[in-house]
């Protein structure tokens, strides 16, 4: 089996997914790489010292999409519409199902083109930084296609409804910079910045409560369609749950033996 993404952890718990398929420049359709991606996923999920991911890609293309070569097997009379439509749910929407659901945040490095599902990729991660020379392009109209991955969900939800259809109905390219500018981004970097800058992000998130950090990113899910009073509800359920863990009751020692030095420390009558 061809490696198509490579996977590292690191002594902090910040996990390194990698993209590396030079031959379709990182397509995410038309070979295995999707599976190889979950089962990337189903391992951190499995392993407890995973605090936080990054999504990046080998070469200077974050990743071109659609492989065009598989879009001519499909247009072919050989392969009918039903058939397609399972091939899309059983292979492509697995990726923003589960990457949506993944526990730990994921910040995604975006080091070049991120081009139709490319983007989305990057959208379906909870953070995105941006090299200079990176771009984003919501593309599929320009091949007569529409985002059958999930970025008409993902894409409105991060820059707004009238900026997602100028980008989903012209297919046009939008710099690191607009990118940035329109909230899709959270910095962008020089290019040899870009994995320091993504793993001193990492890190600032690893050093939190890894509890306190999973619960947190599952009520941002939760927000996004929940009723208020819904949210306060399930609030309160993950709040007695964090009130509980080794993490808490440490950062409220800590807390208090620090208050109780400076005030040992601190001149009479001050």
């Amino acid at each position: 089996m061809t490696e198509r993404v490579h996977y590292e952890l690191d002594a902090q718990g910040v996990a390194t997914l990698t993209l590396d398929d030079p031959a379709t420049r990182n397509a995410l359709t038309g070979s295995d790489i999707v599976d190889q991606i979950l089962a990337v996923f189903a391992r951190i999920e499995r392993d407890p010292a995973v605090r936080v991911l990054i999504v990046t890609a080998a070469g200077d293309v974050f990743s071109s999409g659609g492989n065009i070569n598989d879009m001519q097997r499909q247009i072919g009379p050989e392969v009918g519409s039903a058939a397609l439509r399972q091939e899309y749910r059983h292979g492509i929407q697995r990726l923003p199902l589960a990457l949506h659901a993944l526990e730990v945040p994921t910040i995604a490095a975006v080091n070049g083109a991120a081009i139709g599902a490319g983007c989305d990729l990057a959208c379906m991660c909870d953070v995105r930084i941006a090299a200079e020379g990176a771009s984003f392009a919501e593309s599929f109209v320009k091949l007569g296609l529409i985002p059958g991955d999930g970025g008409a969900w993902f894409l409105p939800r991060l820059i707004g409804m009238a900026r997602a259809a100028e980008m989903s109905f012209t297919g046009d390219a939008i710099s690191a910079q607009t990118a940035l500018d329109w909230g899709l981004v959270s910095r962008v970097v020089p290019a040899t910045e870009l994995l320091p800058a993504a793993h001193a992000l990492a890190s600032r998130i690893a050093a939190n409560s890894p509890d306190a950090v999973r619960l947190t990113k599952r009520l941002l899910r939760e927000s996004q369609h929940a009723r208020l009073d819904h949210l306060l509800e399930l609030s309160a359920a993950y709040q007695a749950l964090a009130h509980k863990t080794p993490a808490h009751a440490e950062a409220v020692e800590n807390f208090i033996a620090q208050r109780a030095a400076r005030k040992a420390g601190r001149p009479s009558g001050g």
